[in-house]
């Protein structure tokens, strides 16, 4: 069977191969020699010129690596989540007004659900580690704490960022006991604590149609999505 041989020179970069014909310096190109046969088949044979290209590659990946200041956007989107467990003898605490039930929310601080969700809606939108980071409940300090100092802090470096809220909504998902008795109280001390107008707060409740732990009323949750603004 007949066969021909032929070489061709090729930029390392592209893997295109280019019959005579190179765009980089023969120091950067790889001479490849590929036997014809009847089906065609190319065999590769690499060149220490390879090293060089190999050098190259972790320049680039360190500098893909290199840390980059953050950047500044008109504007940023935040969402939080948080669910307590209900248990008897703890205080139901929403949006800082205590709401009379036979249970309440178990955890370090208040269990402010509402929150603590609108918390880490803050943070997240600032690119920011979550509320369990930054007040750990490994803690004492913060052992029976009012959330609304968290949410204070979060205010605090909202303005630090250079951001104000554009407007926030709120989901509580709850089988009992009814929110609608006390959500324009929610919505109010909400909008003082974030400083806001309460035009751009928003407050939802729904019911988890008797399933789960959130169903069978053992459990709350909340979800928030904000949006900020820059100033």
């Amino acid at each position: 069977m007949a066969t021909t041989s032929s070489c061709y020179t090729s930029p390392l970069h592209t893997g295109v191969f280019t019959k005579q014909q190179s765009i980089l310096p023969s120091s950067t190109s790889l001479l490849t020699c590929a036997t014809r046969r009847s089906p065609i088949s190319l065999r590769s044979i690499p060149r220490p010129v390879v090293v060089a290209a190999a050098a190259n590659a972790v320049e680039v990946e360190k500098q893909a690596v290199a840390p980059t200041p953050s950047k500044i956007l008109p504007f940023r989107v935040g969402h939080g989540f948080d669910l307590h467990r209900l248990e008897p003898g703890y205080p139901l605490i929403i949006g800082g007004i205590n709401i009379p039930h036979d249970k309440g929310c178990e955890a370090h601080s208040d269990g402010d659900v509402l929150l603590h969700c609108v918390v880490d809606a803050i943070l997240g939108a600032l690119g920011l580690p979550d509320i369990g980071q930054i007040f750990p409940d490994s803690d004492p300090k913060w052992k029976g704490a009012a959330s609304s100092v968290f949410i204070k802090e979060a205010v605090r470096l909202m303005d630090e960022a250079g951001y104000e809220l554009g407007n926030l909504d709120a989901t509580l998902i709850l089988q009992r006991p009814k929110v609608s008795p006390h959500k324009e109280a929610i919505r109010a001390n909400l909008s003082l604590l974030l400083g806001a107008d309460p035009s751009v707060v928003n407050l939802k409740a729904k019911t988890h149609e008797k399933v789960d732990s959130l169903g069978e009323n053992r459990s709350i949750a909340a979800h928030t999505v904000v949006l900020l603004m820059k100033k």
